[in-house]
C-alpha cells in the first residue's frame, strides 16, 4: 500500500527532500553566480565611466574618507549632498550622470569659484565631458554655491588637486 506521501507524487518522503535539497543548492548556486555577475558590471561600468588620467585622482578621493571633515565645511556638504550628489556622485567622484568635480579640470585656475555660481544658476553647456548639458539647479542660492565650493575645494585639496 502507498503512503499518503507518494500517493500523489509517486515518491517517497525521503526522495522530495533530496529533490527540495538540491533545488535549494541549485537556488543558491544561481543567486551566488548573479550576485557574482552583477559585481563585475558594476565594478567595468565604473572602471570605465572615468578617463585614465581621472583614476589617479579618484584612488586619492576614495581616501578622504579617513580625514575628518573640518565642522566649518558640514553646511557644504550636507548642501553638496542635496543638490549635487546626484549627478556629481558622492565626494564629488562623479557618476554616469555628471563628471566628477574632484578632477583637475576644475581646480580654481580652470573653473574659478564664479564658474560654480554661474553653472547652478544658469546651467553649463556641454564642454568637458559627453554628460550632456547641466541645467540651472533651482532652490540653490548664491550662499548655498559658495558653501558647496568651499566643500568641493576641500575634496579637491585632499585630493592633491588644488
Amino acid at each position: 500500500m502507498m503512503s499518503p506521501a507518494t500517493k500523489y507524487t509517486g515518491r517517497s518522503a525521503s526522495h522530495r527532500f533530496q529533490d527540495s535539497a538540491a533545488s535549494s543548492c541549485s537556488a543558491w548556486k544561481l543567486l551566488a553566480t548573479i550576485a557574482v555577475f552583477l559585481i563585475s558590471i558594476a565594478n567595468c561600468s565604473e572602471a570605465g565611466r572615468e578617463s585614465p588620467s581621472t583614476n589617479a585622482s579618484v584612488d586619492r578621493v576614495r581616501k578622504i574618507a579617513r580625514v575628518p571633515l573640518p565642522p566649518e565645511l558640514a553646511a557644504g556638504e550636507q548642501k553638496y549632498a542635496i543638490f549635487c550628489s546626484g549627478c556629481h556622485g558622492i565626494e564629488g567622484q562623479g557618476t554616469d550622470h555628471g563628471p566628477p568635480l574632484v578632477h583637475k579640470i576644475y581646480e580654481p585656475s580652470h573653473h574659478s569659484d564664479l564658474a560654480f555660481q554661474r553653472a547652478a544658476a544658469n546651467g553649463v553647456r556641454a564642454h568637458h565631458w559627453n554628460f550632456g548639458d547641466m541645467p540651472p539647479i533651482e532652490g540653490i542660492t548664491s550662499h548655498d554655491v559658495t558653501e558647496i565650493t568651499r566643500y568641493i575645494r576641500w575634496l579637491q585639496r585632499q585630493a592633491g588637486i588644488v
